[in-house]
């Protein structure tokens, strides 16, 4: 049955470049639609840039330009990087449209006159010298718990502590530089408190919208009241102003998501589509959001409840995927792993490479994958250029050189290679179940066991070997050499339709080699796609990555730490940072002496569900073991810290979180450039005191 589906993907921000943590997700939903479109499914992809926000303002600001002409600008960079890797939308729009106002003032309305709308007033930290009110991520000052100096305004990466800016000590405007007053101001929140969207939410995010570990954490949050949703912001402030409210503006956040709708209301007016056969509240048109798991609050309960109560239809699924790391760790300027798309493009080019490995590594599930350099070589050396592309490059030259590029006219026998074609075209059922599903890790060890199973076809019959044999250039004869390369080629072509939505243009360049129509999921099922057909001369269809590529492109991405002018920014270098970071009131030595450090060896790590920045840290101290929340996410992974010996903070009193409780603190240096743990000489055993 032929499906409609409306797909998009998360909107990027436009205050940056794409990198190859945006591309993990833009990726996995471009395979999912290129397998709907070859079932031939009416399956449509949009997408925006999402362009409103202090961020933007005050980016465009310091470069001295409107926000226009910077959001036009990075657009189209976004753009020409998605092409780059084959993302193939079929409208890439802009948050900043007509389209996306009407829609933001229209839900907007529908809320208000539901009595989801009211409005209070707030009391909100405000930068004298830049005359603007502060969101709180433009706020830093000292930890209210652990006195960490340069945190953010609502949560501290040292000791993962979450709070409000007022708390704050010291605090100060990341814009000026200024110390910040606070003011009141008059603010608009959607009420998601009200029982009927609590209710709503209830039911919505238990009827399988959501991936099971997603719909966990919904009921986690269901389970106490939601906060009313502030949703407005105060000039200065680059977006669309509130209908009735002079001097107000709809939160990036609230007009983000109607992104959507703008971007395919655009391509509804270019190609005459109904729009309110995809969006109106009994549409039987499927509709689903590919998005990042740090996002999954607001489009599991914010966009579900404005979209249930402005009378319009919710998503029928949202698809939340993971972080990618590299090499383990998280993307690191300073090791050069923070590696932009154009960089890539720049270095590698061939950026089917990156596709093919991120399919290897992705599932349905929300779990991070890792972008090992040194296994990403490997792999597409040894899988697309060893084991599929092998397939063909061993068996077309013998049909050029011997049979003037023609293909047997009869791939039914013999046996052997019947049993080969017959194995791949029954995979064809357990492919499909698994596009659809988005294990792509199944689907490529699939396509490679078959691969296995093609070249291992090939080494049987070894044609080489029977070219020097007369009877085996008959034709007629059950095993020629035409026959068995003919089978070997159409073995290709099967595998060929199956990687397509994988290796896109691959996948054209060999229908072009094979004389066909570009591939068609049903494609793989025919059994005379090829019979007599002629192919054109075999030329390298890819070729082997090289390592020193990856290597050039991590340098190259590999941020130098010389210090930076002096700036009030605070994306400021880490050696300006550390020169400028005040030392403390002199304590005694009767002080020092009441700090009991201690060598502690990490024996356990993991990630703490529903942290951001936070670590679970098992410590063997020597006279036993205790657990430690440790703020240092953002700077290893997990595995990678295990076996490591450590200085920890022994005697500090039982800190107890949300997570569990921490009893104790282990010491690392920080500033702006990231985190670095201590580490004690060889030697040092759990337990030792640090004197």
């Amino acid at each position: 049955m032929k499906r409609k589906l409306l797909v998009t993907s998360a909107l990027p921000y436009a205050n940056g470049s794409i990198h190859l943590g945006h591309l993990v997700e833009y990726i996995q939903t471009d395979i999912w639609v290129r397998f709907q479109k070859m079932q031939g499914h009416e399956c449509l992809y949009v997408c925006a840039d999402d362009t409103h926000g202090t961020p933007i303002m005050l980016r465009a600001e310091k470069e001295g330009i409107p926000p226009e002409e910077l959001i036009a600008r990075v657009w189209q960079e976004h753009f020409d990087d998605f092409s780059a890797f084959h993302v193939n939308f079929d409208h890439y729009g802009s948050t900043n449209s007509g389209e996306t106002r009407e829609f933001a003032c229209s839900i907007y309305g529908k809320l208000k006159a539901a009595n989801l709308i009211e409005s209070r007033t707030i009391e909100q930290y405000y930068d004298p010298v830049k005359e603007m009110f502060l969101p709180d991520r433009f706020i830093k000052g000292e930890c209210p718990k652990c006195g960490a100096k340069d945190q953010y305004g609502d949560n501290c990466e040292v000791c993962g502590a979450a709070y409000t800016p007022s708390e704050l000590r010291n605090p100060y405007s990341a814009v000026s530089g200024a110390k910040p007053e606070l003011r009141n101001s008059e603010h608009y929140f959607f009420r998601l408190s009200d029982e009927r969207c609590q209710q709503f939410l209830k039911e919505w995010t238990t009827k399988g919208t959501l991936q099971p570990e997603a719909s966990n954490k919904m009921q986690e949050w269901l389970k106490g009241e939601l906060s009313d949703w502030d949703i407005s912001r105060d000039a200065p402030y680059f977006g669309f102003e509130i209908p009735d409210a002079p001097g107000k503006y709809f939160y990036v956040w609230l007009d983000a998501p109607v992104g959507y709708m703008g971007s395919f209301k655009k391509l509804c007016n270019e190609r005459g589509i109904d729009f309110d056969e995809y969006w109106k509240k009994d549409s039987t048109a499927e509709l689903y959001h590919f998005i990042g798991k740090d996002i999954l609050y607001f489009h599991a309960l914010f966009w579900p409840a404005m979209l249930e109560h402005a009378d319009l239809r919710t998503p029928t699924k949202l698809f939340a995927h993971g972080f990618l790391t590299v090499n383990g760790e998280k993307m690191s300027k300073s090791r050069g792993t923070f590696i932009t798309a154009r960089s890539y493009v720049d270095h590698v080019k061939n950026t089917e490479y990156l596709r093919y490995y991120y399919a290897a590594k992705l599932n349905g599930s929300m779990e991070d994958i890792d972008l090992n350099l040194e296994d990403f070589v490997a792999k597409v050396n040894s899988d697309l250029i060893g084991k599929y592309i092998n397939i063909a490059s061993r068996s077309a030259p013998f049909i050029t050189k011997y049979f003037n590029g023609q293909l047997s006219a009869d791939l039914s026998q013999p046996v052997a290679g019947d049993n080969l074609l017959t194995e791949l075209r029954v995979s064809h059922v357990f492919l499909q179940q698994w596009y659809e599903s988005r294990e792509y890790s199944q689907v490529v060890r699939e396509i490679m066991r078959l691969a296995d199973r093609a070249n291992a076809y090939v080494n049987e019959q070894a044609p080489w070997d029977r070219v020097k044999m007369s009877q085996y250039m008959d034709p007629g004869h059950p095993f020629s050499v035409q026959k068995t390369c003919s089978i070997c080629i159409e073995a290709f072509r099967i595998l060929t339709v199956y990687l397509s939505p994988l290796l896109p243009s691959l996948s054209r360049n060999v229908a072009d080699f094979l004389n066909v129509q570009p591939f068609e999921w049903g494609h793989a099922l025919s059994a005379h796609a090829l019979c007599n057909a002629s192919i054109k001369p075999y030329q390298h269809l890819m070729t082997r990555l090289d390592p020193k590529l990856i290597e050039a492109m991590v340098e190259a991405n590999r941020e130098s730490l010389k210090p930076a002018p002096e700036s009030h920014s605070p994306a400021r270098h880490a050696e300006t940072q550390v020169h400028h970071q005040p030392i403390l009131d002199t304590i005694s030595i009767e002080d020092f002496s009441k700090i009991d450090l201690r060598i502690a060896k990490i024996v356990h790590a993991e990630h703490v569900e529903g942290a951001e920045k936070l670590l679970k840290l098992t410590l063997d101290i020597g006279s036993g073991k205790r657990t430690v929340f440790a703020g240092i996410k953002s700077a290893y992974a997990p595995e990678k810290l295990v076996g490591r010996h450590t200085v920890m903070v022994a005697n500090l009193a039982p800190r107890k979180m949300k997570f569990g409780l921490s009893e104790g603190m282990v010491l690392a240096a920080g500033d702006g450039n990231g985190l670095f743990l201590l580490s004690p000489d060889e030697g040092a055993a759990p337990g030792m005191k640090v004197k």
